[in-house]
C-alpha cells in the first residue's frame, strides 16, 4: 500500500454532502488500489457514521506532502482556494468537483464523482496552470504584509461610514486618485469572481493580463483596467485618518493603517489545477451562468448549403 499512488482528499466535512462524497470517493480510490489521504481533523470528522470504512492516511503524519499525486477538493470555489492555500509550497495539482453554487474553479459536478475519480485512477488528467499573484503592503516604512493570492486582492474601506481615498499606480506611475469603497487587484482567474462583481471583464484564463477594478469609485475616471502580467500594480491609502481593510481571495485579511501602500504582481509560483474535462472556457462561461445562446448557428465551413449565398454581380 506504501507504493500506490496517494491521493489527498479535502472536503468541507461541516456538509453533509460533502462528508458523503468524501467516503465515496476514499472507497472508490481505495478499491482502484490508490491510496486515499486526508488531514486528520477531516478523517476523524469523516469517520463518524461512516459504515464500513476503508483505509486512510493521514498527511504531514503518515504520508508527506511530496508524495502526494493530486489532490481532490469536494466544495466549491471557497474549498478550492482553502485547499490551495494548504498546499502552496508544493507542487501538487489540485481537481475540483464542486458541491457548492458557480463553482468556476471546479471541474466536475457532484453527480460526475464517480468519472472524475474513475478519471484520476487512470491518470486520464491534463495540468494547466493559472497565475498567482505577490500581495505586499508597507505601512510607516515597514513591510506589514507579504502574501499571495490566486483569485484577487482587495483593498477595501474599514468603517461602512467612510469611504477610501486612493491614488492608484500602474508600473511606479500614478494613473488617479478618488474616493471609492475598494479596489480589486485580480488574476484572470479572479476576473469571474469579487472583479466581476465590480464590474469588471470577464478575462480568459489563458490570457496573461491582471486586473485593476475601483469599487464605487466617486470620479469621472474609474474604469476597469488591464495592464501587462509583467506590470506592478499599486494602491495607496491617503486620508490621514481613514484606514483600510485588506482581503486577499476573500479569506486572509490585514487591517491597513492610514497612509498604508500595497503593491502587486505576478507570482512567480502558479497554482496547478488538473482538467478531466478540457472544453473551452466560452463553453464553462455559459454553463456556469446560464447565458442564452439561443439562435447560434456556428462558423460557416466549406460546403455548407444551408445558408443564402451573397448575391453575385
Amino acid at each position: 500500500m506504501s507504493s500506490s499512488r496517494k491521493i489527498l482528499v479535502f472536503a468541507h466535512t461541516g456538509r453533509e454532502e460533502a462528508r458523503r462524497a468524501a467516503r465515496a470517493a476514499c472507497r472508490q480510490l481505495f478499491e482502484a488500489g490508490l491510496t486515499p489521504v486526508m488531514e486528520r481533523a477531516d478523517l476523524e470528522s469523516l469517520q463518524e457514521g461512516w459504515e464500513k470504512p476503508v483505509p486512510v492516511r493521514v498527511v504531514r503524519e503518515t504520508v508527506a506532502l511530496v508524495d502526494i499525486e493530486l489532490g481532490v477538493v469536494l466544495g466549491g470555489d471557497g474549498s478550492i482556494l482553502r485547499a490551495a492555500e494548504k498546499i502552496r509550497h508544493t507542487q501538487i495539482p489540485l481537481v475540483g468537483v464542486n458541491l457548492g453554487h458557480v463553482g468556476f474553479l471546479a471541474e466536475s459536478e457532484e453527480s460526475d464523482l464517480t468519472e472524475t475519480v474513475e478519471r484520476i485512477v487512470n491518470g486520464e488528467y491534463v495540468v494547466e496552470e493559472r497565475m498567482a499573484i505577490d500581495v505586499k503592503a508597507w505601512a510607516n516604512g515597514q513591510k506589514i504584509v507579504d502574501t499571495w493570492a490566486l483569485n484577487e486582492a482587495s483593498v477595501e474601506k474599514g468603517n461602512r461610514e467612510k469611504m477610501i481615498e486612493v491614488v492608484v499606480e500602474v508600473d511606479e506611475r500614478p494613473l488617479s486618485s478618488f474616493g471609492c469603497d475598494g479596489v480589486v487587484l485580480a488574476t484572470p482567474t479572479g476576473s469571474t469572481a469579487y472583479a466581476f462583481s465590480g464590474g469588471g471583464p470577464v478575462v480568459w484564463p489563458e490570457v496573461e493580463a491582471m486586473l485593476l477594478v475601483p469599487l464605487s469609485a466617486h470620479a469621472l475616471f474609474s474604469r476597469p483596467l488591464v495592464t501587462s502580467p509583467n506590470s506592478t500594480m499599486a494602491v495607496e491609502l491617503i486620508r490621514p485618518d481613514v484606514s483600510g481593510v485588506l482581503w486577499c481571495d476573500g479569506r486572509r485579511t490585514r487591517d491597513l493603517p492610514a497612509g498604508t501602500r500595497v503593491e502587486v504582481s505576478r507570482s512567480s509560483k502558479p497554482v496547478r489545477l488538473a482538467r478531466i474535462h478540457p472544453v473551452p472556457f466560452s463553453e464553462r462561461l455559459v454553463a456556469k451562468f446560464e447565458l442564452p445562446i439561443h439562435g447560434w448557428r456556428g462558423p460557416i465551413t466549406t460546403g455548407t448549403t444551408d445558408r443564402s449565398e451573397p448575391a453575385q454581380d
